[in-house]
C-alpha cells in the first residue's frame, strides 16, 4: 500500500550567526490514507518544523518527504494546513472567509460553491454564513476555518496546535467536532499537540519525539475498541489512562 504521507530520514539544521542549531534528527514513518496520526514532544523539539516540511513549506536538511509515492517538492495542494489561530480576516464574512482559498487559487467555479454552500449547511454554519467572525464562538470559528481548508478539497490535512487557543470545555467540544468532520469526509490527518489527552484521544497512532534535536522515541498505536469512536469517547475508555502513562513517561526527562 501507498503511504499518502512518507517522511524518510528527515533532518533539519538551522545556521544562525552562533553556529548550527540541530532541530530534527533523523525522522522517518509512514501515515496511511484515512488515518489520524498524532505527533507530541516536548516543547522546542521541532515538532511545528516537521509539520512544515510535510507541508511543503520549509526544506529539510536531508531526507524526502513522499505524497502518495511522489516526491514533495514545493507546497501541494494535496495538503491542507490548520494553525494554531484560526486566521480568519474579520473584515470579511465567514463565507467569504471560507471561499478565500479558492479565490486565491482562482478555482471559484459553480460546482466549488456548491460544495462550500454544501458544507457550511451540513456542518451547522449556514445561520452564520453572513455573520464576521467577531460574532461566533472560538468553537465556531475553528470550524469555520477547517471548513476554509476542506473548500480546496485536500487529501491530508495537518493540524499544528489547532485547538490550544481555545478554553479547555471548548477545546473538548471542538476535538469532537473536527474529528467527526475530518472522518466523515474521509481525510488523513496528522496532529501536532503539546496535549497528551489530546493527541491520545484523537488519534489512531501516536508518535512521541525526544527533546532537540527531535528524534522518534516511540510508536504507540491507539486502539480503543469502541464502536463510531470519538475524542470524548476515548479519554473515557479504560485503556486511555494506560496510553497517557506510557507517553507520559517517554516525555519525562527525569525519567
Amino acid at each position: 500500500m501507498v503511504s499518502a504521507v512518507k517522511v524518510e530520514n528527515i533532518s533539519k539544521t538551522y545556521h544562525t550567526v552562533g553556529g548550527e542549531i540541530a532541530a530534527l534528527e533523523n525522522i522517518s514513518f509512514d501515515v496511511f490514507q484515512g488515518e489520524f496520526v498524532g505527533i507530541v514532544g516536548p516543547s522546542g523539539c521541532g515538532k511545528s518544523t516537521l509539520l512544515s516540511i510535510i507541508a511543503g513549506l520549509l526544506e529539510p536538511s536531508s531526507g524526502q518527504i513522499s505524497i502518495f509515492g511522489e516526491k514533495l517538492s514545493g507546497v501541494n495542494p494535496k495538503i491542507g494546513y490548520m494553525l494554531q489561530r484560526d486566521s480568519l480576516f474579520e473584515w470579511r464574512t465567514i463565507y467569504k472567509n471560507v471561499i478565500l482559498g479558492l479565490e486565491i487559487q482562482n478555482q471559484l467555479t459553480q460546482d466549488r460553491k456548491q460544495h462550500v454552500e454544501y458544507l457550511i449547511k451540513k456542518y451547522g454554519l449556514e445561520n452564520f454564513k453572513n455573520h464576521h467572525p467577531s460574532q461566533l464562538s472560538g468553537g465556531m470559528r475553528q470550524r469555520a476555518a477547517l471548513i476554509r481548508t476542506l473548500a480546496v478539497d485536500p487529501d491530508i490535512l495537518l493540524l499544528d496546535e489547532a485547538f490550544s487557543a481555545l478554553d479547555y470545555q471548548t477545546r473538548l467540544a471542538v476535538n469532537d467536532d473536527i474529528y467527526k468532520i475530518i472522518k466523515t469526509e474521509g481525510k488523513t490527518a496528522i496532529i501536532v499537540t503539546h496535549d497528551i489527552s489530546e493527541a491520545i484521544s484523537m488519534s489512531e497512532r501516536l508518535y512521541v519525539m525526544s527533546k532537540r534535536p527531535g528524534k522518534i522515541k516511540m510508536q504507540l498505536d491507539v486502539n480503543f475498541d469502541i464502536e463510531d469512536r470519538t475524542p470524548l469517547s476515548s479519554r473515557e475508555a479504560p485503556l486511555f489512562r494506560q496510553y497517557f502513562n506510557q507517553v507520559w513517561k517517554e516525555l519525562d526527562v527525569h525519567v
